[in-house]
């Protein structure tokens, strides 16, 4: 199992670091990123601190913590030169919000995040075919969410996904213990928004392949 898209108590979620790695190593994952809320105010407080839990914790734990952000609700034109000081601080993982049905995201978002090479298109809504095939070509994970609202769209985003080849991935974005995803839960949540068996074992395959480039 591996989650690239979690939050812990740096923006909305409820628990440390350690905690949050402990309980996902107790479900069997091998690795998972913390991908906390942030903007141009907060990244450079959120991610040093996810770095050095990675460090201190990664030595004590069979499950791997990747350092990473979401870049939440910024402005289109903010995301290419958020998306580089973000990995210049050190995040392995960097998560783009995308236009989610339940959320005012502003239109062009997911256009942006994508031109910005984040590494993960989060709960993009009604992505269009273009934004999907834009993401194959650059090799960006486009999620299927199993957080409930963002959720709504995802029969859509596997259409568009399968349609333009691009790649997937399963995140729970838990925000609290509850929220972590079991892998029959997530193997439901793929086949639930009409990938098959197959295909999710592409979708897990992609997701490994991109844990091992980042963290190599």
């Amino acid at each position: 199992m591996i989650d690239l898209h979690t939050h812990s108590l740096f923006s909305d979620g409820e628990l440390v670091p350690a905690e949050h790695l402990r309980r996902v190593e107790i479900l069997g994952y091998s690795a998972i990123a913390i991908t906390d809320h942030a903007d141009s105010s907060n990244l450079d407080f959120i991610i040093p601190r996810i770095v050095q839990a990675a460090a201190d914790l990664n030595k004590y734990s069979t499950t791997q913590l990747l350092p990473g952000i979401e870049l939440t609700h910024v402005p289109p034109e903010q995301f290419a030169e958020l998306t580089r000081r973000a990995r210049q601080l050190g995040a392995k993982i960097v998560v783009g919000h995308g236009e989610t049905p339940v959320e005012p995201v502003r239109p062009g978002t997911n256009r942006a995040a994508l031109e910005a090479g984040v590494d993960v298109l989060a709960h993009p809504g009604f992505i269009t075919l273009a934004e999907a095939q834009l993401a194959a070509e650059k090799g960006i994970l486009i999620e299927l969410s199993g957080r409930r609202g963002h959720s709504l769209t995802n029969g859509h985003v596997a259409k568009m996904a399968l349609a333009a080849g691009a790649g997937l991935a399963v995140n729970a974005d838990a925000h609290g213990p509850g929220d972590f995803l079991t892998a029959k839960m997530a193997e439901t949540v793929a086949l639930g928004a009409g990938l098959s068996p197959e295909d999710y074992l592409r979708l897990r395959a992609d997701m490994a392949a991109l844990v091992a480039k980042v963290a190599g």
